[in-house]
């Protein structure tokens, strides 16, 4: 039997704005998703990967074309080679965290290995690559880089059609997060439709807008380079705002970042598509993690300890 895994991940800076070949940070987290292939007398697709309510059945058209995609590029016939593929794992389905990326990474790395085509890294990312896009419309491709790679990257999608530009950054040790859901699920291709038409219909609003991120993003690497976590949440509530203004938030996302920061987070935004979807806040040191995941909990929101780098 074949195994392969993928990330959960989660976007510091950057969600949105790499669409239009803006900078980005991101990270992969300890939760994953795993996927197991063999051979099997039909084809057979089992989803055993713990969801926020409803995600599975948001995200199905979404996942079949996935599917699609990926036993297109292996060049499987389903009818005539049938797999069984089942997925399972500790990273819960939420908007947000990767989760389509995960499942692409996954499968890519199990079909590659069930195939025995010893596909490295980066061409498990191209094939990630491609089974998101078929998903979701326009991708930036930091979300399967992330699910692929782990660990903290920048990222810059090169909008020639190239090889997008990603960097590896070190840490020296890993940051604790709390990751909270706020239990809506959105479409991603709906999402990105619509901000690319409010771009449109307000160019000025969004050149500032654009302007004022790119200033986010160099002191947000900056501080992450000098662990300086105090000013990098500063930077990642000022992301937020602007992230705001571009109708990405909503009620819940909004509660809960007003919760994490009076427990003591040094800084919180929602991360991924929005409008729902999760939230992630920066809370170095397990007390202070604790502490804040607590007071999310207590609000009715579901998290996720865990840490980036």
């Amino acid at each position: 039997m074949a195994q392969g895994f993928g990330f959960g991940k989660t976007i510091l800076f950057g969600e949105h704005f790499v669409v239009y070949g803006l900078p980005g940070v991101a990270c992969g987290f300890a939760q994953k998703t795993t996927a197991t292939v063999e051979d099997s007398k039909r084809f057979e697709f089992i989803d055993n990967r713990p969801e926020t309510p409803g995600y599975k059945i948001k995200k199905k058209d979404e996942i079949q074309r996935q599917l699609d995609a990926l036993m297109k590029y292996f060049k499987i016939d389903v009818e005539k080679n049938p797999v069984r593929i089942v997925l399972s794992g500790d990273l819960s389905c939420a908007s947000g965290v990767g989760a389509s990326a995960a499942l692409a990474a996954s499968i890519v790395r199990a079909l590659s290995q069930h195939l025995k085509l010893n596909l490295n890294d980066e061409q498990i990312n191209d094939a990630a690559y491609l089974a998101e896009e078929a998903g979701s419309g326009t991708p930036s491709g930091i979300d399967n880089t992330c699910a692929v790679y782990g660990g903290f990257i920048t990222f810059r999608k090169n909008l020639s059609g190239g090889k997008n530009d990603i960097t590896q950054i070190k840490v020296k040790n890993p940051i604790e997060i709390v990751m909270a859901s706020s239990g809506i699920t959105q479409t991603t291709k709906e999402v990105v439709a619509d901000v690319r038409r409010l771009k449109g219909e307000n160019p000025e609003q969004y050149q500032r807008i654009f302007k004022d991120y790119e200033r986010i993003f160099n002191q947000g690497l900056q501080a992450i380079k000098n662990a300086d976590y105090k000013k990098l949440g500063a930077l990642m509530d000022e992301n937020q705002k602007l992230l705001a203004e571009m109708t990405l938030t909503c009620p819940q996302v909004d509660e809960i970042i007003k919760t994490a920061k009076k427990a003591g987070a040094y800084g919180a935004k929602l991360t991924g598509t929005g409008r729902g979807g999760s939230v992630i806040a920066l809370t170095p040191g397990k007390e202070l993690q604790g502490r804040v995941a607590e007071a999310i909990e207590k609000t009715g929101f579901k998290t996720i300890k865990t840490t980036v780098g």
